[in-house]
C-alpha cells in the first residue's frame, strides 16, 4: 500500500492559489469556512477530517490512468469548464427501465436519489424526468459472454439522453439498474459521459454484493439469446434489492459523474468522492464527500453557503430517523410498502458532516 501525502504547502497552493486575485476571493470565506476548508493541509493527523489517498494496488485508478493534477487555479481558469446560469440551472435525471419489483419500491428509491442530488449540489434544481423502459431508448443490446447478463450499449443512451435534454437543462444523468457496455470489445462499463454536451450514464448494476456472485439472480435464469429489438427480455427483468449499501453506492455515483459535468475532474490530493475508481472495493474506499479543494470548485460554481449545504446533506441522512408518516400518508400506504429511507451505511458520514459543523458554528 502506498500513500499520497503532499506536503501542507503545495496544498495549500492547490486549494488558495499563488495568483493574488484568487488568493483574495479565497479570504472573502468566513473565519470558520476558512478554518475548515484549512483542515486539508494536515490530513491523516489524529481527528483530522481528511485523509491522505492510499494506493492499494497497481490496478488502482491513480497508477493504472495518469493524469495531471487539477488545482483550483486551473479548475478557474479552464475555459471548457461549464457553470450553471439563470436559463441552464438544472440537473436532470432520466431513469431507463425497472429499478425494483414493485412501483413504490422504484419511485422511493429514485426520489432519495434525486433529494440527495439537491442536497449534495444545494442551490440547484434536480429533477426527475419520467421513467423510460429500454425499448423507449431504441438501444443495442446484448448479453455478456462472462455473466450471462443483459448489457446495454451506453453511445445508444447518450443519443437519447441528448435529444431528451430540456433547454434550461445543466445536464442531464441517465441511470439503470441494467449493466452497461461502451463498445464489443469491452466487457463492461460503470458509466459513460459527454461532459461538452453535458450528458452521461451510468449502472448500479454491479453495486449489489450478489453481482460478482455464482448464485446472482440473473445466471439462474435459462441462456439468453435475444434478437436485436426483442425488448420483452427485459420485462420483469431482476433489479437488486433496495439496501443501505446500494443507496450508499448510488449516491457516491451519481455525485461523483455529475460532479465531472462541472468541469472537476480526477482529484489527488486528498481522499474525496472525486477520486477515480476501477473497481468496487476502490470505490468503496473513497469518502461520501468533497475535499477541500474540490469542494471550493463547487462552490464557486454554484455559490452555495458551505454551512446550508453541509446542514442539507445532514437533513437528508436523518429525515426518515426523525419522523414517522402522518396518519394521512399511513392510509396512502394502506395498499403498499411503507419504506423507510435505509441510510444505516451513511452513519460515518453523518458523524463528519456533524464535526464539519462543530467547526462552522463554532461548536468545539
Amino acid at each position: 500500500m502506498k500513500v499520497i501525502q503532499h506536503s501542507a504547502q503545495t496544498l495549500q497552493t492547490a486549494l488558495v492559489s499563488d495568483h493574488q486575485g484568487l488568493a483574495k476571493v479565497y479570504r472573502e470565506y468566513t473565519k470558520e469556512e476558512r478554518c475548515l476548508l484549512e483542515e486539508g493541509f494536515h490530513p491523516g493527523e489524529p481527528g483530522s477530517l481528511f485523509q491522505p489517498i492510499t494506493v492499494h494496488s497497481d490496478s488502482d485508478w491513480i497508477p493504472a490512468h495518469p493524469e495531471e493534477p487539477q488545482d483550483f487555479e486551473s479548475f478557474y481558469r479552464d475555459p471548457y469548464r461549464k457553470t450553471p446560469n439563470a436559463s441552464h440551472n438544472t440537473i436532470y435525471i432520466q431513469t431507463i427501465g425497472s429499478f425494483g419489483e414493485a412501483g413504490v419500491q422504484t419511485d422511493q428509491y429514485v426520489e432519495w436519489l434525486r433529494q440527495y442530488s439537491q442536497a449534495f449540489f444545494y442551490g440547484l434544481s434536480v429533477k426527475l424526468l419520467p421513467a423510460v423502459t429500454v425499448a423507449e431508448t431504441g438501444c443495442s443490446f446484448r448479453v455478456n459472454s462472462n455473466t450471462h447478463n443483459l448489457q446495454i450499449l451506453t453511445g445508444d443512451l447518450l443519443r437519447f439522453l441528448g435529444n431528451k435534454k430540456p433547454k434550461d437543462a445543466f445536464c442531464i444523468v441517465g441511470i439503470t439498474m441494467i449493466d452497461l457496455y461502451p463498445k464489443d470489445s469491452w466487457n463492461f462499463v460503470f458509466g459513460q459521459a459527454s461532459l461538452s454536451m453535458g450528458m452521461g450514464v451510468f449502472s448500479f448494476a454491479r453495486y449489489d454484493d450478489s453481482f460478482y456472485s455464482r448464485d446472482y439472480a440473473e445466471r439462474l435464469r435459462k441462456r439468453l439469446q435475444p434478437k436485436q429489438g426483442d425488448y420483452s427480455v427485459f420485462d420483469g427483468y431482476y433489479t437488486p434489492p433496495i439496501s443501505s449499501t446500494l443507496l450508499l453506492r448510488s449516491c457516491k455515483t451519481m455525485t461523483h459523474e455529475i460532479g465531472h459535468m462541472f468541469g472537476i475532474r480526477h482529484c489527488q490530493w486528498l481522499n474525496c468522492i472525486m477520486q477515480g475508481s476501477n473497481h468496487l472495493e476502490e470505490s468503496d474506499r473513497r469518502p461520501l464527500d468533497f475535499c477541500p479543494i474540490c469542494l471550493r470548485k463547487l462552490q464557486v460554481s454554484v455559490g452555495f453557503k458551505i454551512g446550508e449545504r453541509y446542514k442539507a446533506l445532514l437533513h437528508w441522512m436523518e429525515e426518515d430517523q426523525r419522523q414517522t408518516p402522518r396518519a394521512e400518508e399511513a392510509v396512502a400506504h394502506q395498499s403498499a410498502l411503507y419504506l423507510p429511507k435505509p441510510t444505516g451505511a451513511f452513519h460515518a458520514s453523518k458523524l463528519w458532516l456533524c464535526r464539519c459543523l462543530d467547526i462552522l458554528e463554532k461548536r468545539f
